[in-house]
């Protein structure tokens, strides 16, 4: 996707504003990052804002993020504990980030995996020759999750730097959410669609089709997306998002004989709100109003999307009008995303967005 597919995927979806990720090149100016961004999303639809991504520790980081919060309206920065040969940071960087953004009153976004164990496993696998889509999930366990939560927990009790963990994949990790939410801290948390609605079955069969769930992290072992919709239901989740990134199957079969080396990511932006109402709402395990405000009004609340995620006087008019009972099938056949991959492919499921509204304009 670009800016206009993604869009015009999120409208689909009943999305009309998205946060997307500036990620800047290691030692690239965050300003700099943030700039060139804004001209590549010149053909976005939507509402559009961003998270400013931290790829790597600056000499001048303090300045840089100050910068980004008081001159370019920056509310969050985005960080990796994963990848940090390329984008990541390690729990010392973390922390400093955190206490910057303390200061600076912004929340700090944290993808927690266990770089260490995740880089060793993989290695370990490559070099044995398990090269199959499987391995991706089997590199990158539970316990590498959770226990990269429970770290950064720490750091949150800490630093009491506003924290925003993404797409919770695995149980333990939601008990660990839940547990410090209790104590009061400023954690917030999502979960997204793909970890609530598959488990590592989808990675038995062929390359083509298993390569289509190679995201991170990946999904879990049977039983842990049953935890997680009790979690929601107790909302220990404050929202569910997509993580949209999606591949064609051209660009998967990059890592057709190394796992390591399929680009990482799905769509979910068109599906998100459907699937959480015929799975959350209809089945009742969550209710009406804990699906609007995971779709919505938490993250205008928790980004501070103050004309968002509400009607009222003086709001953004962004309104969707959504069909309860339209049943509808979901395929990469006839997808907006620009993308021949559909992970909910063959769904049927009741419920569709029919009309969508932008700032008072009838867009779909």
């Amino acid at each position: 996707d670009d800016f206009k597919t993604g869009s015009r995927a999120a409208l689909a979806g009943g999305v009309t504003h998205i946060i997307d990720f500036v990620t800047p090149l290691r030692g690239q100016g965050l300003a700099e990052a943030l700039q060139q961004r804004k001209l590549e999303a010149k053909d976005c639809i939507t509402g559009l804002d961003f998270h400013m991504g931290i790829s790597g520790w600056l000499p001048d980081m303090e300045k840089q993020m100050e910068i980004c919060v008081k001159e370019h309206g920056i509310k969050s920065f985005k960080t990796y504990l994963a990848y940090r040969k390329n984008i990541g940071i390690d729990y010392d960087e973390l922390e400093k980030v955190m206490q910057i953004a303390a200061r600076l009153g912004v929340i700090v976004l944290v993808h927690a995996e266990e770089d260490d164990t995740i880089e060793n496993l993989r290695q370990e696998f490559v070099a044995k020759g398990m090269t199959h889509p499987r391995y991706h999930a089997m590199s990158r366990p539970p316990e590498s999750e959770s226990r990269a939560v429970q770290r950064v927990i720490e750091l949150v009790e800490k630093t009491q730097c506003a924290t925003y963990l993404v797409h919770i994949s695995a149980a333990e990790s939601a008990e660990h959410i839940a547990e410090a939410r209790k104590k009061g801290l400023p954690l917030y948390a999502e979960t997204c669609p793909q970890y609530l609605m598959h488990d590592t079955g989808v990675y038995e069969g062929s390359f083509e089709e298993t390569a289509p769930f190679v995201f991170s992290p990946p999904a879990r072992p049977p039983g842990h997306k049953e935890i997680l919709w009790n979690h929601l239901s107790h909302d220990t989740f404050n929202t569910v998002a997509t993580d949209h990134c999606p591949f064609t199957m051209q660009q998967k079969k990059a890592g057709i004989d190394n796992f390591t080396l399929i680009p990482n990511g799905a769509g979910g932006l068109e599906f998100r709100i459907p699937l959480l109402y015929h799975y959350g709402v209809k089945q009742n395990k969550i209710s009406a109003q804990q699906w609007i405000q995971l779709s919505s009004s938490n993250a205008a609340n928790i980004f501070g999307l103050k004309n968002k995620g509400s009607i009222g006087t003086g709001k953004d008019a962004d309104l969707v009008i959504f069909n309860p009972d339209q049943k509808h099938t979901l395929s990469a056949a006839t997808q907006y995303q620009n993308c021949d991959i559909n992970i909910y492919e063959g769904l049927e499921i009741t419920g569709k967005p029919v009309s969508v509204m932008v700032g008072g304009k009838i867009v779909l």
